[in-house]
């Protein structure tokens, strides 16, 4: 009788179990419609484009420069400054982090208009318009970052990216053509204007009640300080601004009709509302280390340098990936001879200037103050301690050339981005506070100087009533150069030499922050240019050859990825790649 009843268990166990052996289990994936009465869940989806902006960490493209060099063998731009760069090995690519982002938005923009924001229906299409005015703005900033690491010439003609406005479905066709360089920028221009169009300057909670709005509570609600660091008016004029400069330098300027003077209104447009050429703060050349401002940061609240921000995060990354040994460090990356030699002296003529002063035995004295600020050199003192560090070849601690395979390949440690203030010693390590400026106004300064001198001359001001030479003598100034900038006046009705000085400012002022990379390539600079280093023995300084750069002239732009090309046959290639 038990085996008889075992026996008619199993058949029924069987049976009953059959359908869920044939048919899968119902996931718990939820669908579009979940979001239309859930606003967090629709704003979800919008968070997922914020989630793919850059973060708390540096990746230091500059290695890919002759800025610095990296001690680290297998680093991505060590490997494609010395000849390993491909369409299939590209640590540039912004193709699928930022295609990924604006599916995101557009599924968004799609969908936003039948979510449920609010109880309370003005202040559910407040809301609306604020988000949708954030997803314009996010899509013009992937739009930018896509034309920066993808456009290039092919056939002729200057391409950018395939332009989606839509969200991509099953069933969608994915072979899609690349649109041109003019036709992206021109959605990009269509974004931000979007974008503005929704979104206050700033958000701030107001005392009286913008013009449009009915009631002032339920404008604080929306646009109120709780919002800060999200994208604003003022953040999408400034992707504007940087994405015109690109379109309108030497490298572009023939495949768009963005002009110079487009990018000066453009970043002139947000400097005016900053104060101008006096709205130059005054310590933003050391934004990263100013304690006492970091730690009052709260509330989302800026820095006067700051137009948008990270989160502030207490960590001693940074410091253990780049001090010198001796600090307990792995100095990782080794600012260049290039990039040193590009330090004016501190009366502001350049080393290679008769009038500079400039003494080869004692290269380190009397320099541009922002060379002490940046870069660790022979008998700098760094650290919690002020220690001195002893870079000279024949060095007897490991922070000299070559020591140890932590030590420095140039002669130099990076100091930029530090805090000084960071203790790694085991017995008494500790953290600071950091964050990453994801947009200073000094870029926007410097936008505005290279393009305000390229339209109307060094000392033209266009309808902003400050020039190009007031932008460089503020940032000059503020750095410590001298005064009065003998230098500077010397060039300041020299539109060429006043080209030369604005990119050698914004190499110095937005060192190890990105930049330099993406400028080489969009002036038409040498590529080629060998990172140098120092080697002191004996008290003489001897410049070295450290590493060879290997870029072939097509380089000057970025691939589309391999496996973009072989699965679309719509997608042509960039030339060379």
């Amino acid at each position: 009788m038990k085996s008889k009843l075992l026996l008619l268990l199993l058949m029924v166990f069987t049976i009953t179990s059959c359908d869920d052996l044939i048919e899968p289990a119902i996931e718990n994936n939820r669908g579009l419609e979940d979001m239309y009465a859930e606003a967090e869940y629709a704003q979800g989806i919008l968070l997922n484009a914020y989630t793919r902006l850059p973060n708390n960490g540096y990746s230091f493209s500059e290695v890919a420069t002759d800025d610095a060099v990296s001690n680290v063998n297998n680093n991505p731009y060590r490997e494609i400054a010395t000849g390993q760069w491909t369409a299939q090995n590209n640590p540039f690519d912004q193709w699928q982090n930022a295609r990924a982002a604006i599916q995101y938005i557009n599924i968004f923009l799609a969908e936003t208009d039948k979510v449920t924001w609010s109880e309370d229906e003005e202040i559910s299409s407040l809301f609306n318009d604020r988000l949708k005015g954030e997803a314009y703005g996010l899509r013009a900033l992937y739009m930018y970052y896509l034309l920066r690491q993808h456009a290039g010439w092919a056939n002729g003609e200057l391409l950018g990216v395939p332009i989606l406005l839509e969200p991509e479905e099953t069933g969608s066709d994915f072979n899609q053509p690349r649109a041109t360089f003019e036709e992206c920028m021109q959605q990009l221009y269509a974004d931000v204007e979007q974008a503005e169009a929704l979104l206050p300057l700033d958000y701030e909670t107001l005392s009286s009640l913008p013009e449009g709005y009915s009631d002032l509570g339920d404008y604080n609600r929306v646009f109120g300080e709780y919002a800060k660091q999200r994208m604003t008016g003022r953040i999408a004029k400034t992707v504007r601004a940087q994405a015109a400069l690109l379109a309108a330098s030497p490298a572009y300027a023939d495949g768009n009709t963005t002009t110079w003077a487009d990018v000066a209104n453009y970043a002139g447009e947000v400097l005016a509302e900053n104060g101008g050429a006096s709205g130059i703060a005054a310590n933003g050349h050391t934004w990263y280390k100013n304690a006492s401002q970091i730690s009052g940061i709260g509330g989302g609240n800026n820095p006067p340098e700051i137009i948008w921000r990270t989160d502030v995060v207490e960590t001693s990354d940074l410091e253990q990936q780049h001090f010198p040994p001796t600090l307990f460090g792995d100095g990782q990356l080794n600012p260049t001879q290039n990039l040193v030699n590009s330090f004016p002296m501190a009366n502001g003529y350049p080393i290679t200037d008769p009038a500079s002063g400039f003494d080869p035995a004692n290269p380190y004295e009397n320099r541009d103050p922002r060379l002490d600020h940046y870069i660790v050199v022979n008998q700098s003192t760094a650290g919690p301690g002020n220690s001195t560090i002893v870079t000279a070849a024949d060095g007897s601690t490991n922070d000299a050339l070559n020591a140890v395979e932590t030590s420095t390949r140039t002669g130099y440690y990076l100091k930029k981005l530090l805090r000084q203030d960071v203790n790694l010693d085991p017995v008494t390590s500790n953290t600071q506070q950091h964050y990453t400026a994801r947009m200073r106004y000094t870029e926007l300064y410097l936008i505005y100087a290279e393009a305000a001198n390229e339209a109307w001359g060094p000392q033209g001001t266009g309808p902003f009533g400050f020039s190009a030479y007031d932008i460089i003598a503020g940032l000059r100034e503020r750095a410590g150069i001298t005064q009065p900038d003998a230098y500077l006046e010397s060039i300041s009705s020299d539109q060429n030499a006043m080209r030369e000085l604005i990119r050698n400012e914004r190499r110095l002022e937005l060192s190890f922050e990105g930049f330099r990379f993406w400028d080489i390539r969009r002036w038409g600079d040498d590529l080629n240019v060998p990172a140098r280093g120092v080697s002191i023995l004996d008290g003489n300084h001897q410049t070295i050859t450290v590493e060879d750069r290997i870029y072939e002239e097509y380089m000057r732009y970025g691939p589309i990825p391999f496996s973009e090309v072989l699965k679309y046959d719509a997608i042509i290639q960039n030339q060379g790649w």
